[in-house]
């Protein structure tokens, strides 16, 4: 859009209150100029790349009347000076400085790393605390075409745990593998691999350590290494990151008690704050 063709605009644009045409003192690539502040042909052309003439005629004059109604609404408030909302706006400046100022000393300044034994004394502290709201499970999930070869040999590799001969068959026949022996999935991650409803898998899982589910065109073979059901204690691992969590909450609340301490006493020692009688 070339600046020729916006001056109609602008000059309509101009019976919005208070918006003037530059006539003083231009504005280098300035199209708009309201109680000091302007609006550029740079930001123009750039919402109206690629349009026709029509369209971003109309596009730059939303665009200016939505700009102009923002400043004047704002010069509007500002210019009655409200003490209520002053006093809100620096109260909410001083929080933002305080909160970026204690987030960087935290990151620099508050030790980060939690012993094992404080891990295992909180969790020995507080069994109710961390009991599962679900099961969780470690183990293998091989999904195959229901009328896949071998299965009694695939059962039988599963519960061994023969990974050679598994991760052979796996290559030739499996649409889908996961070994996650190393970690645990919840019941509900489990439906998202498994199509079982969830009272019906807490039940399988609860009752075998090898589950087979079949739909129209998959089956679905779980080889289960591990589990804890629903209501029993976590295993420390699982528990550890809620720990961690309310470790680092409690370490950061006294970490900036005591910062917030030793600012104050510095404070009254080299007497920047001064008591009057």
């Amino acid at each position: 859009m070339k600046k020729i063709s916006l001056l109609g605009l602008v000059m309509a644009c101009c019976l919005l209150g208070g918006c003037q045409v530059l006539e003083k003192k231009q504005q280098v690539g300035a199209a708009v100029e309201l109680n000091g502040r302007y609006l550029y042909y740079s930001t123009l052309d750039s919402l109206t790349l690629g349009l026709s003439s029509e369209d971003s005629a109309r596009v730059a004059e939303q665009y200016i009347r939505q700009w102009a109604q923002d400043i004047l609404l704002y010069d509007n408030a500002t210019s009655r000076r409200n003490n209520e909302i002053e006093g809100m706006v620096d109260d909410y400046r001083t929080t933002l400085y305080v909160r970026a100022y204690e987030e960087r000393l935290i990151d620099k300044r508050m030790p980060k790393k939690i012993a094992d034994s404080t891990i295992v004394a909180l969790y020995e502290q507080m069994p109710d605390r961390f009991r599962l709201d679900e099961s969780i499970v470690r183990g293998i999930l091989v999904v195959v075409p229901v009328d896949a070869p071998k299965m009694d040999k695939l059962r039988t590799w599963l519960t061994k745990q023969d990974m050679d001969a598994l991760e052979k068959y796996v290559y030739q026949n499996a649409s889908g593998y996961e070994l996650f022996t190393d970690r645990w999935l919840t019941t509900s991650e489990m439906m998202a691999r498994i199509p079982k409803e969830r009272a019906e898998l807490e039940s399988l899982l609860k009752a075998k350590n090898q589950i087979e589910v079949k739909d129209s065109t998959k089956t679905y073979l779980l080889q289960i290494t591990e589990k804890h059901m629903r209501g029993e204690a976590m295993p420390i691992d699982y528990a550890r990151p809620e720990i961690e969590k309310m470790v680092l909450y409690a370490r950061q609340a006294e970490f900036l008690r005591s910062e917030r301490e030793r600012l104050y006493n510095e404070a009254v020692e080299t007497k920047k704050i001064q008591f009057y009688e």
